[in-house]
């Protein structure tokens, strides 16, 4: 399958602290990633890097055949959908949900004197349906409820048909009821043949949605292990990961973890 991101010896280094360390990691088109570990164990660093945001202190990122550092990131970041909630803090309060996703055609946030066609409007509305937000397209973006926001983020991220799929935490801060729906819209997004890669950050394996097929697991920024989800998402490998004893259980595609007493 053709290769979408590879890391090779990636460090990114910060007040003498490898926040990555040496990392080395593939993406192919028909995969979908879910990256996981404590805090601080380098994951947001990894996906900026993935999206054009940072660049690495040593060794080299390839992003879609183009090389950080040796390509023109303004070209390729429309390749590339992202989705965070730092992102969603750029987004103008009183901008309707249906001009936050048409924007993503001119990569701005923020209407302003662009020029949209019939075409762009159809996909901007049929995004919104497929991510059940067509009933909010005239409501202003500051008035969503933070699961609506999220999902908001995600239509836009998908609005340009990109290449490959980036999600900083999306489940975060979300009640029960809003992560439910969110992981269901996800893992159907997650199977269907015409989706990119995929790369999702979170802390938590409870929200990792049916569908995913590779986990990269990190700590203190190098990766403990990484590769299909059964066979690297483990107990062993979480209590590595977490350092401490997790015991670790799935049921119908979904995963929980719990710390144990170690016995």
């Amino acid at each position: 399958m053709p290769q979408v991101l590879e890391f090779a010896d990636v460090v990114v280094r910060r007040n003498a602290r490898n926040i990555v360390d040496h990392l080395e990691w593939t993406v192919t088109d028909d995969q979908r990633w879910v990256v996981l570990g404590p805090n601080g164990a380098g994951k947001t660093t990894i996906l900026q890097l993935a999206a054009t945001l940072e660049h690495p202190t040593s060794g080299s990122v390839t992003i879609l055949d183009e090389r950080l550092g040796r390509t023109d990131v303004f070209e390729l970041r429309p390749r590339i959908g992202f989705a965070s909630s730092a992102m969603a803090k750029r987004v103008p309060p009183e901008e309707t949900v249906l001009d936050v996703v048409l924007t993503a055609a001119f990569s701005v946030l923020g209407r302003w004197n662009e020029t949209y066609e019939a075409i762009d409007e159809r996909r901007a509305r049929r995004v919104l349906a497929e991510w059940k937000l067509e009933h909010l397209a005239e409501r202003t973006f500051g008035t969503l409820s933070d699961g609506e926001q999220k999902r908001v983020q995600i239509a836009r991220a998908v609005m340009t048909d990109p290449e490959v799929l980036l999600l900083d935490e999306p489940t975060a801060s979300l009640d029960l009821g809003a992560r439910e729906e969110l992981l269901g819209l996800l893992g159907g997004y997650a199977q269907e043949e015409s989706t990119p890669a995929m790369i999702m950050v979170t802390h938590h394996v409870e929200e990792i949605p049916v569908g995913f097929t590779h986990v990269l697991l990190l700590r203190d920024g190098h990766a403990v292990a990484s590769g299909p989800i059964g066979d690297v998402l483990t107990s062993e490998n979480l209590t590595e990961t977490f350092g401490m004893p997790i015991a670790l259980s799935s049921e119908d595609g979904r995963f929980a973890a719990r710390a144990t007493n170690g016995s």
